[in-house]
């Protein structure tokens, strides 16, 4: 409908109106078509400093992409490379930043440095992925260990691992010390098959004088299903300053010592059944 020239003279009255509309909860389309206002400047001037009712805003789905696109820009990224994180065009990314400053121009040899960064990156993280397959399918091969299996695994684990007995050093127990959880786990998994009671077992720990030896006993009692009481006495390693260590962070828990009470007769054992693999692998032992 065409308004009549003198239509808005009662400029004040008419504004009165749009502001109750307004109020009264009307959307913009309502407004207009009630008041017969089609010209876009005076309805905006009528409704000047009225806010629009809470159900006539619609959620931006872009939102958080112009967020995000304003906040690489702080950081000095470029529209390409926004582009390339974000997904979306040149154009809405100009329209979101153009009130934010211009990145400082990096010279072609820092922009070369990091691209050559990026890609890096992307060559590393390809790299983790198939490293993660590789294990994935190299655990897959394994399945369920016999008995047979694990014994044998868990004398050659000793053999490796722990305390053995010496010409000129009689040292026949058993003791096994190891930073590995895993290897932990496995060894005790050995002596269960061996049927060594949980009772002949006595831990302690040996860790850095620097690190958190209250936190570090309670995360081995906890991996071995005992209480810290059952702990001997911490060994403490003193720090040398010319050493610069690697073993650091909450990460490091020092070496969990297991030892057996009573092992002389299953330490001379251990060494027997090392000795039968040594010669069972030997050629000539009817191996094929």
């Amino acid at each position: 409908m065409t308004h009549a020239p003198g239509k808005y003279a009662d400029f004040d009255g008419l504004r009165e109106q749009a502001v109750a509309l307004r109020r009264a909860g009307l959307s913009r389309r309502q407004i207009r078509d009630r008041l017969h206002v089609d010209n876009n400047d005076i309805l905006n001037r009528l409704l000047q400093g009225e806010p629009a009712p809470e159900w006539t805003k619609r959620p931006n789905a872009k939102d958080d992409l112009r967020d995000r696109a304003r906040e690489l820009r702080l950081q000095g990224w470029t529209y390409d490379r926004i582009q390339v994180e974000l997904g979306c065009s040149k154009g809405s990314i100009s329209l979101w930043v153009r009130d934010l400053p211009k990145p400082e121009q990096r010279d072609p040899s820092e922009q070369a440095k990091l691209a050559a960064q990026k890609r890096w990156e992307h060559e590393l993280a390809m790299r983790d992925a198939v490293r993660e397959q590789t294990k994935a399918s190299a655990r897959q091969e394994i399945g369920p260990l016999t008995d047979r299996e694990l014994f044998l695994l868990g004398v050659g684990l000793y053999w490796a691992e722990g305390a053995k007995d010496k010409v000129y050093s009689r040292r026949e127990f058993v003791l096994f010390v190891n930073s590995d959880p895993d290897m932990i786990k496995v060894f005790l998994a050995w002596l269960d098959l061996l049927q060594v009671e949980r009772e002949r077992l006595r831990f302690r720990l040996m860790i850095h004088e620097s690190a958190d030896v209250a936190a570090a006993e309670q995360y081995w009692a906890t991996l071995v299903g005992t209480s810290t009481a059952r702990f001997g006495k911490t060994t403490l390693k003193k720090h040398n300053p010319k050493t610069v260590r690697k073993n650091v962070g909450e990460h490091y828990r020092g070496c969990l010592v297991i030892s057996v009470l009573q092992s002389a007769d299953l330490y001379r054992r251990i060494e027997g059944w090392w000795n039968g693999i040594v010669l069972g692998s030997s050629p000539g032992s009817g191996k094929v």
